[in-house]
Order: structure tokens, then C-alpha cells, then sequence
């Protein structure tokens, strides 16, 4: 067995426990030395991996939960493609670029998904696990000969592919790149499509807007768009549907394959299942434990490697990812959809809001305890607004929601860390432990450990990434005791798994609160799990938009998909949706008789 020791050198803090890592370690104490505090890693914890035995007290008596310690097989060193350092994380494997192919990857964050497009485009040499040495692309090539990434690695090393790489945080560019979106694309235009991009993406409404000016979403386009338009042997994309709606996200899928150069190398890293699903034709799985290893397993059909993902067990590698699958509803008319008893909350009036230029319709409806409503609609069609009126923190101009007296929790789109109380999560955690909801055994199992919100410890909450600030925003917002609660685009920044733990706990805490829950989101699969019924925001975004009343998911879906001209059918082994392809044989039924979003089941196979 091969021990990967792995220190998390933010938590690992010597100055503040009494080194119980250093001092309960049985080699240590026989005298040997597994483990010392080292000047070489400022005065913290350094496990020396050979000495080690893997017995995991270490693990267990550091108070910061700051050691992870595996073992793993020997035989896959021999996969070992980089390390970052002593301590730290290990990637084994990668996925293999080909060309004319779109090569979907899924995994979790922290596995090594950004690293591994930073190896393949030639940003990182990879040093296969000796970070004392400068790694070279001779060692890397020796390495490779005899295997299917030798002539990649090759010609890639030999600067034979110019390879364009969609970095995942889009809001750097804003730094970096001045001047409107209408002259940079037009000076980047390698392939002479401007207009076709500008179509496909639909950038007119930013065209003439400076970089620095963009809104997130604005900001996604444009960095594809800039991708698209160069000239190059391969295009990777690393969380390209990030900030976009559910339109603006399958006119993305379909510009990738459409405008890219058929005979491409192309990866691209996302965690909403469907886009995925729809615009790969294969995918490669990565599975580890986060911040510690990552392992890519072979690549597989996209059907089958999602629903293997899910499913938690990988044929292949013989090898189980997850002890529970995932499965989603497989009928709108499920009893899970039904709200026990229906008992009547909230209802609301007709009501009109006016923000500048824009004007909101919100239409007569009503919510029953305990339901997830599920809002969905473009950007810019007055979602956030209702979220707004709901919270109080807008009045209608004409109309009025009743909800004096209620006490109300927003998670809002976007989040602010100086609004905060506290300064660090670990006092966040403590306080909001001491009472409620949050001090149940469950809601630290399933909600504050499997976000691994205890790792982040003494981390000033202003320094939390944006996937970690998220994840913190909406365990604050499900602690609070609260007769409505309100989220507005949770799964931004959140892997596959940490999406469906939220959808788990928000359905959970209203059902045992027995309390309503609106939630906006442009991942179609999370509201497909998480909601009871959905309201459809329709109209011109920008200008007008409509809220319609809340409808059963079958309906609202229809109305949705209808507007956005999309159908999906349902995976008979784990029932997630698949997005049909266009004009494609189940696409043109579902279209004729009007059902967008659930297909009879008998029929959901006839589509991989």
C-alpha cells in the first residue's frame, strides 16, 4: 500500500493545540519519527509518508481537522501524474484529449479538474510526483511513450498545438482586459465568425459595453466567445454555464458544437448534469477525496458515465465512489411531489413592481406548508426582484404580500461576506450550534460536515473562495429559524454532489419546520429534485417580465421548456432528465404532442 499524507496548512495551526499529532503518534513514541512540527513548512506539521504506518491517530487527535491520511494501491503510482508538494494533493491519471470529440469531465471540487486542464494546454509541466526537481518535458514524454497521451503529450511539448483554455474564475478578465466586447472580439477574430458568435451567444445587448462593465453573465459569454473565435488545435473549457440561464446555457452547448473546429481536441469541465449531458460525447469521471487525491477512470459513454457517477460505482475500475446512489423523481405525479395534508400558508394578489425601465407582473397565487416552489426563467426577468418583494426588501407598487409577522430567511444571489456578524466560520458555527435546527445531529451530519464547512475552521469569512462563501450562505440561511425561507441561485460555484446535499437539506428543514421555500435556480436538474411545484417567470428580459402563478412541475415545465424550445426525457436507470437532441426522433414526438419534459418512461430510451 502507498500512504498519500496530505496537510491542510490553513487549518494546521501549532501555536494554538499542543502538537497532539506529533506527540500520540505510535512511531514517534517508539522512537522512530513519522511526524514533526518543521521549519521547512513554518513550524507545522510534516508527516515523512515512508515512516508512516497509516494508523490515522494523527488524524483523529488534531483538533483542526487539519491531517487526511489514505492508503491506496501500489500499483497506481504508476498513474501518478503531479504533485504539488510535501503534503499535498496528488493526481493520478488523465483524461485522454481526441480529436473531433467533445470530452465531458464530472467530479467533485478540490479533485483536481482546474489542474488537469492547466496540464493539458501546457500551463503546468506535470512533475509525476517529484516536486523536489524542475520537472521537464523529457521526463514527461519517457514517461508517456508506449501509451494513447504520448502523441498529445508530443506534439504539445513540441508546440504543435495552440491550445485556447476558458479559465473557470471569469471575473479576473474584468482586471486584465480593457475596452468594449464589440473591439476586443473583433481584434481576437482568428476564424472570421464575429457574427456568427455574436448570434449564437446572443452578446448583442453587451456589444457595445466595456469589459469592466460586464454583468457575470455578460462576462461568461464573452470569454467563450473570445475562445470560440481563435484559431487553435484545442479548446478547453473549464465551468462554462457558470452565471448563465437555462437559454443562455443550451445556446452555449450549441455553439460549442457547432462552432468549433471539427477536428478540435475539446474537454470541458461542468457540474450541471444536463449541459453536460448535452454537449459531450464522452466523459471521463474523477473520484478521490478532495484537497487530498484525485483518479480519472477511463472514459465512458455519456449516458453510461453520468449514470455510473450517480450511481456511485464505476464497472470499469471495479470501484465504488459513493455509498448512496443518487436517483431522481421518475414522474411529476411522484407521492415525494405531493405536500402532505396542503395545508394553506401564504397567498398573494396580483401585483406590479417598477425598477427604472423595468416592470414586473406578478401574478395571483398561493403555497401550502411545507413545499420547495422552484422558480425559473432568464436572467433579467424579475426573479431576484420577487425574491426582493418576498423578503420585504422591496414594496409592490401596486398589490401587497402578506408576510408581517413571518420571519423570513434569504440566502441572496450575491453574497456579501461584510454582512456577516461574525468574523470567522468556526464563531458563525459555534453560535448558530447552540440552539435550533442547527444543534440537531443531523443538520451538522448532513449539512455542515458533508459541506465540510468544520474544515474551514478559523478562516476569516472575507477570505472564503466563492464555492466556500456559498456553501457557508446557504447553511447560515437554513439555521435560522424561519417561517419562509428564500434562495436565490444556491448551486452556483457547488459541485454535482454538493448541489443534491443542498436540494436534500432544504426539502428536509421544511418538511420538519413544516415551512415554505422559494427557490431560483437555473440548474434544471437540482429543481427537477428539489421542487413541489414551480412558478414560470416569462416576458423580455430587461424590459417586462411575468410571474406566473405556482403549477405542478409537469406544467410549468412544459410552459418553460416550450419557451426555450428544449425537450427532455428521463433516464430509465437513475430517472434524470436528458435533454433530447434537436430535430432528433423523440424531439419532434415530444414537441407534437406536447409534452417538453416527461416522456413516457418506455419511450425515454430510444435516445443515448
Amino acid at each position: 500500500m502507498v500512504r498519500v499524507a496530505v496537510v491542510d496548512y490553513d487549518l494546521c495551526k501549532p501555536n494554538r493545540c499542543s502538537a497532539e499529532c506529533v506527540r500520540f503518534c505510535p512511531v514517534n513514541r517508539s522512537g522512530g519519527k513519522a511526524i514533526e512540527l518543521s521549519e521547512e513548512v513554518g513550524g507545522k506539521a510534516f508527516i515523512y509518508e515512508k515512516a508512516c504506518i497509516g494508523c490515522g491517530i494523527c488524524v483523529k487527535k488534531c483538533p483542526y481537522e487539519a491531517i487526511s491520511i489514505v492508503n491506496l494501491p501500489d500499483e497506481l503510482e504508476r498513474k501518478l501524474i503531479h504533485r504539488y508538494g510535501p503534503n499535498a494533493f496528488k493526481l493520478y491519471g488523465l483524461p485522454i484529449p481526441q480529436e473531433g470529440r467533445i470530452i465531458g469531465i464530472i467530479g467533485r471540487n478540490g479533485i483536481g479538474k482546474s489542474t488537469t486542464l492547466r496540464i493539458l494546454s501546457g500551463e503546468i509541466i506535470p512533475n509525476l510526483g517529484d516536486f523536489a526537481t524542475q520537472p521537464t518535458w523529457e521526463k514527461v514524454l519517457k514517461r508517456f511513450r508506449g501509451t494513447e497521451l504520448y502523441q498529445y503529450m508530443r506534439r504539445l511539448a513540441d508546440r504543435e498545438i495552440k491550445v485556447i483554455h476558458k479559465i473557470q474564475h471569469v471575473d479576473m478578465i474584468r482586471k486584465y482586459v480593457k475596452g468594449t466586447v464589440k473591439e476586443i472580439l473583433a481584434r481576437v477574430d482568428e476564424r472570421g465568425l464575429l457574427d456568427d458568435v455574436r448570434k449564437s451567444l446572443n452578446l448583442n445587448s453587451a456589444w457595445n459595453n466595456k469589459v469592466s462593465l460586464l454583468s457575470g453573465g455578460e462576462l461568461q459569454k464573452f470569454a467563450i466567445a473570445a475562445a470560440l473565435l481563435r484559431d487553435a488545435n484545442a479548446y478547453y473549457f473549464d465551468e462554462p454555464s457558470s452565471y448563465l440561464d437555462v437559454r443562455e446555457r443550451f445556446s452555449l452547448a450549441q455553439a460549442l458544437r457547432e462552432l468549433l473546429p471539427k477536428n478540435a481536441y475539446v474537454i470541458v469541465v461542468e457540474h450541471d448534469l444536463t449541459v453536460l449531458d448535452y454537449i459531450s460525447d464522452q466523459v471521463a469521471i474523477v473520484y478521490g477525496e478532495p484537497g487530498v487525491y484525485g483518479i480519472y477512470s477511463k472514459t465512458y459513454s455519456v449516458g453510461s458515465g453520468i449514470n455510473h457517477y450517480l450511481e456511485g460505482f464505476l464497472p470499469a475500475e471495479n470501484m465504488r465512489i459513493r455509498k448512496e446512489p443518487i436517483y431522481f423523481h421518475i414522474h411529476a405525479e411522484a407521492p415525494e411531489r405531493e405536500v402532505q395534508n396542503r395545508q394553506p400558508f401564504i397567498s398573494w394578489p396580483p401585483m406590479t413592481k417598477t425598477l427604472g425601465s423595468f416592470r414586473l407582473k406578478v401574478m395571483e397565487g398561493n403555497s401550502y406548508v411545507g413545499e420547495v416552489i422552484g422558480i425559473l426563467g432568464p436572467n433579467a426577468i424579475g426573479k431576484t426582484t420577487f425574491m426582493r418583494l418576498l423578503a420585504g426588501e422591496l414594496k409592490p407598487d401596486e398589490g401587497d404580500i402578506l408576510v408581517e409577522g413571518l420571519r423570513i430567511s434569504y440566502k441572496p444571489q450575491y453574497i456579501k461576506a461584510e454582512h456577516y456578524e461574525w468574523s470567522t466560520v468556526s464563531e458563525a458555527l459555534k453560535d448558530l450550534s447552540r440552539e435550533g435546527i442547527a444543534a440537531t445531529e443531523w443538520f451538522q451530519i448532513d449539512v455542515i460536515r458533508r459541506l465540510k464547512l468544520h474544515k474551514l475552521g478559523d478562516r476569516a469569512i472575507t477570505e472564503l473562495s466563492g464555492g466556500e462563501l456559498q456553501k457557508f450562505a446557504i447553511a447560515v440561511a437554513l439555521a435560522n429559524e424561519a417561517d419562509i425561507y428564500l434562495f436565490d441561485e444556491p448551486s452556483a460555484y457547488l459541485d454535482v454532489e454538493e448541489r443534491l446535499t443542498i436540494a436534500k437539506s432544504i426539502r428536509r428543514v421544511g418538511e420538519i419546520r413544516r415551512t415554505l421555500t422559494f427557490l431560483v435556480d437555473h440548474d434544471i436538474a437540482m429543481i427537477d429534485y428539489v421542487a413541489n411545484r414551480v412558478m414560470v417567470f416569462q416576458g423580455v428580459p430587461g424590459v417586462e417580465g411575468v410571474a406566473n402563478s405556482p403549477e405542478d412541475l409537469r406544467s410549468g415545465m412544459n410552459r418553460f421548456l416550450k419557451d426555450v424550445n428544449v425537450t427532455f426525457r428521463r433516464d430509465q436507470r437513475t430517472g434524470r432528465p436528458r435533454v433530447n437532441k434537436p430535430g432528433s426522433y423523440l424531439d419532434r414526438k415530444q414537441k407534437a404532442i406536447g409534452e417538453y419534459y416527461y416522456a413516457p418512461l418506455r419511450e425515454a430510451g430510444g435516445e443515448s
